[in-house]
């Protein structure tokens, strides 16, 4: 039967197999690509692809020689001078399936292939293979050489979920297909014959292998030099083990819906330009993975991190350890309990209520409906001030500053700034009762960051063609709300600094920078956070587990304080981060009125028998006040 295939490929167009009679060829069925969406941060670097599978044809005569050459070497050798169907190759694969007594070789040209890719299925029949040719043969008179070169680079598979060409120059080595040198063309060339078997990252000493075949292959058809053989040989590219975008996945999941409802139907490939900033993106993964991996003998099996700047532009979104395996997106979908990080609402009601960081407070005993909480270290500190009680996160001063100030004027000033899910006006509200999601607490922090400004989420700048035709353009935002005024601004900025400096978030210090934030720890320890900031850039970390199972001793001030330092440490030098702004200035005290006038005689002297009136007393000497020690 292969022999019979075999001589059938060498007759005439109009007598091809699969065609009764010798009828003429039908037309080529339309090539089918759904849209792609690229995804790009602020710099440009690519962070994710979503819609199609394959990109556009591949441009070859925009690549560099040696790319499209090693590929023709080791695939197609005659890729050039035949009409789409080689029949040496066929022969040979017969040959050597004959002696194997199966399919050992399937003598596909480049042409079959993209035939095959385009328009049939993988099955190993006869019937099959003679459609193949027949297409085959239609799209070398349809296209040059060139175009089908290009489609065949933009859809084998490469691995590791990358489909074509430039998707996998960016998944191993983290460029544009346009930049591979001749090693790492080699190396991708090498992985089309078995991309699970062959691939860089799952394969690496058979890539290597293979990549010497390509290199040899090419000596042999003369597009490379002995010497740039050895040159290839000589190199050492770095393959991504993760794919470089990985960490952004979940940014990109939480943008696509978005994107594409600002760009309606999507009908050709588009490109949106977006907030994030990969490389703070990168490190925000890293510390995140770094540090549930430290906690998991204490049970921490997940953490979220998100950082936004003095806009609300996310320049970090990671929603869990790995998208892979992992893909559910607790940045911003996950409702967990805020513990002690909700306590900077009730302290706010209550400076706006009249109170300042030096008011008096005391730690001791209180029940409130039936109620008693407990602090973290056991026993009563007795009285100190309420910036001190914020610093060491004490709970029974929380639980009786909400109750005097009012638990619904609390609610009312987390939803202010930004609180979004339902907060519960029971006494354990103050202790973070309700549910919050990572980004709420993100934007909600902003206002503390911004000069006391409505901060508010936003991840597109601009959605273009692939051309470079602008699609949606996000417009020009009014100016931020004012939500938060001074005195209150600045008496909480204060008392939020000093729990880094000597309260439960010291672990979250950066040396040299203008810090603030709260740690939050829930009860039985199922959920740890760490939300804090500087002048224009504010990050929330949370860590807990999926199953809501507690951790061993996990607190806000543990893990999720030192994964928002290295957060942090790298955001301050990326983003334009400034000391804490003090927002806008206080209102003017009232005027003081003017002293009350003393009436003068009345024109014409004093009515006989009057008394004059008695001039006013003399000022009060000024009080003494003592000199300041010097020191």
């Amino acid at each position: 039967m292969l022999i019979g295939l075999l001589a059938s490929a060498t007759v005439t167009l109009p007598t091809l197999p699969g065609l009764p009679g010798g009828a003429a060829l039908p037309p080529l069925p339309a090539i089918e690509r759904a849209p792609q969406v690229v995804f790009v941060d602020r710099n440009g670097a690519r962070i994710g692809v979503r819609g199609g599978r394959y990109g556009p044809p591949v441009e070859v005569r925009s690549l560099p020689a040696h790319v499209p050459a090693a590929f023709v070497a080791i695939e197609d050798r005659r890729f050039y001078s035949h009409p789409g169907f080689d029949a040496a190759g066929i022969a040979r694969a017969a040959a050597a399936n004959l002696a194997e007594g199966g399919v050992a070789q399937g003598g596909s040209t480049i042409t079959q292939q993209v035939a095959r890719l385009l328009f049939l299925n993988q099955e190993k029949t006869l019937e099959r293979k003679a459609r193949e040719l027949a297409l085959a043969v239609q799209l070398e008179q349809a296209f040059t050489k060139s175009q089908i070169l290009g489609l065949y680079l933009s859809r084998i598979n490469f691995g590791k979920g990358a489909w074509g060409l430039e998707a996998a120059a960016w998944r191993y080595f983290n460029k544009p297909a346009s930049r591979l040198t001749v090693r790492e063309a080699a190396m991708l060339a090498s992985i089309p014959k078995s991309p699970s078997g062959y691939n860089p990252v799952d394969e690496p000493a058979r890539n290597a292998e293979r990549t010497k075949l390509v290199l040899d292959a090419m000596v042999e058809t003369g597009v490379l030099s002995p010497k740039a053989r050895a040159a290839a040989l000589a190199e050492k590219p770095r393959v991504w083990t993760r794919a470089p975008e990985a960490s952004a996945q979940y940014f990109v999941d939480w943008m696509d819906a978005q994107a594409r409802r600002r760009a309606g139907s999507v009908k050709q490939d588009l490109v949106v330009e977006t907030t994030l900033d990969l490389p703070l993106e990168r490190a925000a993964e890293e510390a995140l993975r770094n540090g549930v991996t430290r906690g998991g003998p204490q049970g921490v099996q997940q953490g979220a991190v998100v950082t936004l700047d003095g806009t609300g532009a996310v320049r970090a979104l990671v929603g869990g350890t790995d998208h892979l395996t992992a893909p559910y997106n607790r940045a911003t979908d996950a409702r967990r309990q805020p513990g002690s990080a909700f306590k900077p609402f009730v302290w706010l009601a209550a400076l706006e209520a009249g109170r300042t960081p030096d008011s008096e407070v005391v730690d001791e005993p209180v029940t409130l409906e039936g109620w008693s909480p407990s602090n973290y270290e056991p026993g009563f500190q007795g009285p100190m001030t309420l910036e001190t009680a914020l610093a060491r996160s004490v709970n029974t001063v929380a639980v009786k500053l909400a109750d005097e100030v009012g638990r619904v004027r609390v609610a009312d000033t987390a939803r202010r700034l930004g609180i979004s899910t339902p907060i519960p006006t029971t006494p354990a509200m103050a202790l973070g009762a309700g549910v919050v999601t990572p980004m709420d607490m993100a934007e909600s922090y902003g206002a503390f960051a911004s000069g006391g400004r409505l901060v508010e989420a936003w991840g597109v700048s601009r959605i273009r063609t692939a051309g470079g035709k602008v699609v949606w353009t996000r417009p020009a935002p009014p100016p931020a709300k004012q939500v938060i005024t001074n005195p209150a601004l600045s008496d909480l900025n204060r008392m939020m600094r000093q729990v880094l400096v000597s309260g439960t978030g010291t672990r979250a210090a950066l040396p040299g920078r203008d810090l603030a934030g709260k740690t939050g720890t829930t009860s039985s320890y199922q959920d740890a956070w760490f939300a804090g900031y500087t002048g224009g850039v504010v990050t929330v970390v949370w860590m807990g587990r999926d199953d809501n199972r507690p951790m061993k001793g996990v607190t806000g001030g543990s893990l999720p304080a030192e994964v928002w330092r290295n957060v942090m440490a790298t955001a301050v030098k990326r983003l334009p981060a400034t000391p804490i702004p003090a927002g806008p200035q206080p209102p003017a005290p009232p005027p003081t009125p003017p002293p009350e006038e003393v009436p003068g005689p009345p024109p014409g002297g004093v009515p006989e028998g009057a008394k004059p009136a008695s001039p006013p007393p003399p000022p009060a000497a000024p009080a003494k006040v003592p000199a300041e020690p010097q020191t």
